[in-house]
């Protein structure tokens, strides 16, 4: 699994970009920064917003476009083989109590099916892509992530989108 973070554009929270985005409906002229995202091809599986919702934009057993070059554990390719979440964020503004809480029950959520999923297989982009990426980024707290992971979690509490 892969944490990302994502704001668009940089810095900006809300507002349907994100979503945009992922269902490949950006309004390019927008705002000068969709410009040099114009080309790619980008998603992902889950996005938690601010608020906590929960999105899911690609069936977690088919591939989606999230981690670009990238190796982790000697394998490349990581989009081959990855769970891809992003949180709404950036690098500047420290994530909110319920995005971790709603990341740690999706997790939770998806061991079920896929059990070894283990913290040492949940890392961040700039993990898998040293030097290319920076998120989820210096404000996201790994050891209040792992905390809430330790904890028996109930069934999801979180409002949950379905974009397929």
């Amino acid at each position: 699994m892969v944490v990302h973070a994502i704001s668009l554009p940089p810095g900006a929270f809300g507002g349907p970009h994100i979503d945009a985005l992922f269902l490949g409906v950006l309004d390019i002229p927008v705002h000068p920064f969709f410009q040099e995202i114009a080309s790619l091809k980008v998603s992902a599986h889950f996005v938690i917003d601010r608020c906590g919702t929960v999105t899911q934009y690609v069936p977690v057993a088919q591939r989606a476009w999230h981690a670009g070059i990238s190796v982790w554990e000697g394998r490349d390719n990581v989009n081959d083989f990855s769970i891809g979440i992003e949180l709404e964020g950036d690098d500047k503004t420290p994530f909110t109590p319920v995005q971790y809480t709603n990341l740690a029950s999706l997790v939770q959520t998806l061991r079920t099916r896929y059990p070894l999923l283990g913290e040492q297989r949940i890392v961040g982009h700039e993990h898998i892509a040293p030097g290319r990426k920076w998120d989820p980024g210096p404000l996201f707290d790994w050891s209040l992530l792992r905390s809430l992971l330790g904890r028996t979690q109930p069934a999801p509490p979180w409002p949950l989108r379905w974009e397929n």
